[in-house]
């Protein structure tokens, strides 16, 4: 394996997703193969927001694979309360397990985490930016049910701006040959700048709509997503948004026989439940499957042992001016930046960096 941590699916290689695709398919065939291969391996999940699908995903896959588990699914219940720092908490916990899991409302935490640790870490949602053992568990869906994860054209659905799994999911599938995205959402809640430029630069096609009937009898995958009230600071919009797309078995008349209607989850009320018995809803599914590919990259990583990262300056301002980065908050961690198609970005959350000077501009 090429990667140490995973913090966004870029940091996988082709090959790293093939070998960890085919463990996870050998894991669904015979469970019974793997019960023991962590034994004695010891994983810590900190989750800084809720999660039901993702932690439990990860916590049962490690019991599966016969490891151990310890952590906290709330901050409040840890030291972060009396206002311990991310790199303490990482540096303290990666001295006690053999794999770090972590989930934050900040964009880049995992990217952060990933230079204080001695052991790897895996990214389970950085806010609004990636999830990509989500796109894993996407990927596997798809695999497994279809076959390939070329040719296909692929309906994104919901609330594109906020959506780490949709982001994930695109710079995943831009690696494979002949995608067409169908970006439907409200236009208040459209795909970032960002990933229209990233889908240019990869030269995928795309199309922004925001009618979801029009587009639904070309879908070869309908990937539904929900609003998510817990990003907006405007609760207006997220009244004006909710409920704009819901999948009714009405809707599916027209859709392709084997449509693929994936969901990362939890649902609000996007999918009515009587789609539940339509063979061709797979989201819970793709819960399950989650859970195999979690265990194939948690033995994969455990595998690696201890190493202590090499010493970083350290910084006193963030270069990065998204108020949702992790730079906002944790100071001292170094400024760093990145070349994404010539444009200088942010190295823990993407986003691009902008003058002081425009950054005025804009708030006048």
């Amino acid at each position: 394996m090429s990667f140490r941590h995973l913090t966004q699916f870029d940091d996988l290689s082709m090959e790293d997703w093939d070998a960890l695709y085919q463990q996870a398919s050998d894991m669904i065939d015979h469970p019974e193969a793997y019960t023991d291969v962590c034994h004695g391996k010891i994983s810590c999940n900190l989750f800084y927001e809720p999660s039901t699908r993702t932690n439990f995903s990860f916590q049962t896959a490690m019991m599966r694979l016969g490891g151990s588990v310890f952590g906290f699914a709330d901050p409040n219940s840890s030291s972060v309360a009396k206002g311990e720092s991310l790199k303490d908490t990482v540096k303290m916990v990666s001295g006690y397990a053999d794999v770090v899991v972590i989930r934050s409302p900040k964009e880049g935490a995992a990217k952060a985490a990933s230079l204080y640790s001695d052991v790897p870490v895996i990214n389970a949602g950085d806010g609004g930016h990636m999830h990509p053992t989500q796109t894993l568990t996407d990927l596997t869906t798809i695999m497994r049910l279809r076959g390939s994860l070329d040719n296909l054209c692929v309906g994104l659905c919901g609330d594109l701006k906020n959506g780490r799994t949709v982001h994930s999911l695109i710079t995943a599938l831009a690696r494979f040959q002949n995608i067409k995205f169908y970006l439907i959402s409200p236009r208040e809640l459209a795909i970032p700048h960002y990933m229209i430029d990233y889908m240019n630069a990869h030269e995928i096609r795309h199309v922004e709509v925001t009618n979801l009937d029009a587009v639904m009898p070309q879908l070869d995958v309908l990937y539904m997503t929900r609003i998510q009230k817990e990003r907006f600071t405007d609760m207006a919009a997220y009244e004006r948004n909710r409920g704009v797309y819901i999948l009714t078995a009405k809707k599916l008349e027209k859709a392709k026989e084997h449509l693929l209607i994936m969901h990362p989850l939890p649902r609000v009320n996007e999918i009515a439940v009587e789609v539940d018995d339509d063979p061709r809803a797979v989201y819970f599914q793709q819960a399950r499957y989650g859970m195999f590919i979690r265990m194939s990259l948690l033995k994969t990583l455990v595998a690696q042992g201890r190493k202590t990262p090499e010493p970083l300056p350290v910084g006193t301002l963030p270069v990065c001016h998204n108020s949702r980065c992790i730079t906002q908050t944790e100071l001292y961690l170094p400024p760093l930046t990145e070349l994404v198609n010539g444009v200088e970005c942010c190295a823990y959350c993407g986003h691009e960096i902008y003058p002081m000077e425009q950054i005025a501009d804009e708030d006048v």
